[in-house]
């Protein structure tokens, strides 16, 4: 008599299933991970773009900094990149994006430091090339 058996074994169910989970779970971790540094490349990108428009456009045409900056005052810049990546525009509370203007006068500005909030990283910080 010969015994044939067709199928799996509930351990070899059980580790399939688990080496499947543990890929799973590795899959959408490192998921998240790109996904926040995306994000953080995003706002170093935003922050980069209102930079140089502050120092090669702005500042060389008036000769001072504004005391905030938007899509009116920095035109050079893609209106999108003043919104961060949750959706918050510049200047509004909970923004990652953060316009200091420092030793204004009858508003204008000598100098300002442009920041954001990463994720993985410290802050991303730019301060004006004038102090």
């Amino acid at each position: 008599m010969i015994k044939r058996t067709d199928g799996f074994t509930i351990i070899e169910l059980v580790v399939v299933m688990l080496v499947l989970a543990v890929a799973s779970l590795l899959f959408f971790m490192q998921k998240q991970d790109l996904q926040i540094a995306s994000r953080d490349e995003q706002r170093k990108t935003a922050i980069n773009a209102m930079y140089y428009s502050l120092e090669e456009v702005f500042y060389k045409t008036n000769n001072y900094y504004p005391t905030t900056i938007n899509q009116t005052n920095l035109p050079s810049v893609e209106p999108t990149l003043f919104t961060d990546p949750t959706g918050i525009k510049l200047g509004e509370p909970e923004s990652n994006y953060r316009y200091e203007p420092v030793n204004c006068t009858d508003n204008k500005c000598a100098s300002y430091t442009l920041r954001t909030t990463l994720e993985n990283e410290a802050d991303f910080i730019k301060e004006s090339k004038s102090k």
